[in-house]
């Protein structure tokens, strides 16, 4: 089984492209979403309070996701200190839902920073979607109800699309210049071929060894 890492700056379209793997029957693990689900963690809370005071909590001692997002997205040490939290968990969580899903030749993990949190080496190959920085704001602007210096506040911490795509194994690219299913299959094919491929040259026996 390969370890896909799936990524792409805001307003890329990832999240489209990782639904369309996910209807060939990839299963998908949406890193954004379930580093969420830490926050409600009481290791990680008492964690991240210790970080960033108590003026983080809601009136329910609740991590209060807006003002955390408002810090770590104007403050780059404060976001590093959030991934140094979150990250280690999360990709620890990865890996074992990795293993529940071995019977598919590969699986993906949807992620917005994978290069910038140094991540690219738990992966066997990273997917990037490329989409130009002004049709990624139109697009957060339209999605989020924002407006663009918002979205571009959001940006400052992503590489740049290009460098990004230099770094990348595949790219599908979702700015309007070639359709995206197509890419999509083509490169699902090539995933199963790899797959396959890597299964035949482990020698008989090794899995039991």
């Amino acid at each position: 089984m390969l370890k896909i890492g799936l990524t792409g700056n805001i307003g890329s379209g990832k999240t489209l492209i990782s639904g369309m793997f996910s209807t060939l029957g990839i299963p998908i693990y949406h890193a954004d979403e379930e580093s969420k689900k830490f926050l409600e963690d009481p290791s990680v809370k008492n964690e991240i309070v210790r970080n960033f005071g108590y003026g983080i909590l809601t009136t329910s001692y609740e991590i209060n996701k807006r003002s955390l997002a408002t810090i770590v997205f104007t403050d780059p040490k404060s976001l590093k200190q959030l991934n140094s939290i979150l990250h280690p968990k999360v990709m620890r969580d990865f890996h074992n839902w990795a293993l529940l899903n071995s019977d598919h030749p590969y699986v993906i993990q949807e992620a917005a920073i994978i290069f910038e949190s140094g991540l690219r080496q738990e992966f066997d190959y990273v997917i990037h979607v490329s989409c130009p920085k002004e049709i990624a704001i139109d697009r957060v602007v339209k999605r989020d109800k924002i407006d663009g210096n918002s979205v571009l506040l959001r940006m400052q911490f992503q590489l740049e699309d290009e460098e990004k795509t230099g770094l990348s194994d595949f790219v599908i690219r979702n700015d309007g210049s070639e359709m995206v299913i197509p890419q999509v299959i083509s490169l699902h094919q090539q995933l199963l071929e790899i797959s396959s491929k890597r299964n035949d040259d482990i020698p008989s026996g090794a899995a039991d060894a």
